[in-house]
């Protein structure tokens, strides 16, 4: 699922505080919005964001300093038709940035085709940026997942299973061990670029954690601020699963790391089996420890295969 939906007034008032801009022209044309098949095409926030340019229609086009200049340093005809072809760009929006100000020939024509166009101190280079990283996020693509998100050793750990195996539970007591909770049973996962996942915790849900028998805890509440994260990036998944559900349909010990498929991301995954009387915190620990390990480049089973290696030769 992905969202195609950001309106100028959405827009103009997310960053009235970080950009400090003005709205100068198309006041009546606040919902206007980007093109949904232009936003369905994109990529990244860097397809819908950047300086004028003719060539990439239907984003929203930044004016700086070279820009203006572009467009006012001409004969009064030449300067008419290079503003009156920002109007075949259709932008969503346009914006003046380091601190320039409008040609009037420019407000006229924002006035008359209803383009909102916005006015800022900020250098054309920061507004970009600011803009590109909110739309990637805004327009990226999303899922739920079930399962308790954590941040384990500074690392996104998703805990997913069978039913009635105390993910919850689990999760409670890493949070004990020093670990922070970012969302518990519904988990809203984001595509921010081509090799992230992003999670984050529904606004219903945030810092609360479900745990049969006690009901609903106040993670912040009763652990602190430190015990809750506003949202983690998503590297590995823990499955919990029963004795004979590991025997069926997993190896003790696979010869390539699991994945799983998130949102089009392979993201690695490890079973650990529950059974009565094994410390399932511990062993969740360990594998973020063997996994941080994997991602610096060490891998423990291949090493023990090259040892195997080494010594059969030696002893050929």
């Amino acid at each position: 699922m992905k969202p195609n939906v950001v309106s100028a007034d959405v827009l103009f008032e997310e960053f009235r505080s970080v950009l400090k801009w003005e709205w100068v022209a198309g006041l009546g044309a606040s919902e206007r919005r980007f093109d949904e098949v232009v936003v369905r095409a994109a990529r990244s926030g860097a397809d819908l964001v950047g300086y004028l340019n003719y060539i990439h229609p239907y984003r929203v086009q930044i004016l700086g300093e070279r820009e203006i200049a572009y467009l006012t340093n001409a004969t009064p005809e030449d300067c008419a038709r290079r503003i009156s072809r920002i109007v075949t760009l259709e932008p969503p929006v346009l914006v003046l940035a380091d601190g320039q100000a409008a040609p009037d020939a420019l407000l006229s024509m924002c006035e008359r085709a209803q383009i909102p166009m916005f006015a800022t101190q900020e250098s054309s280079a920061f507004v970009i940026d600011v803009l590109r990283a909110y739309l990637s996020k805004h327009f990226a693509d999303r899922t739920s997942m079930h399962g308790v998100f954590m941040d384990i050793l500074g690392l996104g750990v998703m805990i997913t299973g069978e039913s009635g195996l105390g993910k919850s539970e689990l999760g409670l007591e890493l949070i004990s061990r020093g670990n922070g909770l970012v969302a518990d049973d519904a988990v809203d996962l984001y595509r921010i670029n081509q090799t992230t996942i992003e999670g984050r915790c529904p606004e219903l849900l945030q810092n609360l954690l479900e745990v049969r028998g006690i009901g609903l805890l106040d993670i912040r509440g009763i652990f602190g601020e430190t015990a809750v994260r506003r949202k983690m990036r998503l590297r590995l998944i823990v499955h919990l699963v029963r004795r004979e559900t590991l025997e069926r349909d997993y190896e003790r010990m696979p010869y390539e790391p699991l994945t799983q498929d998130v949102l089009g991301i392979p993201v690695r995954k490890v079973i650990i089996q529950v059974v009565a009387g094994r410390n399932i915190a511990v062993l969740v620990e360990a594998a973020v420890r063997n996994t941080i390990l994997q991602l610096r480049g060490i891998d423990t089973f291949m090493d023990f295969v090259q040892r195997q290696r080494d010594a059969m030769e030696a002893g050929g």
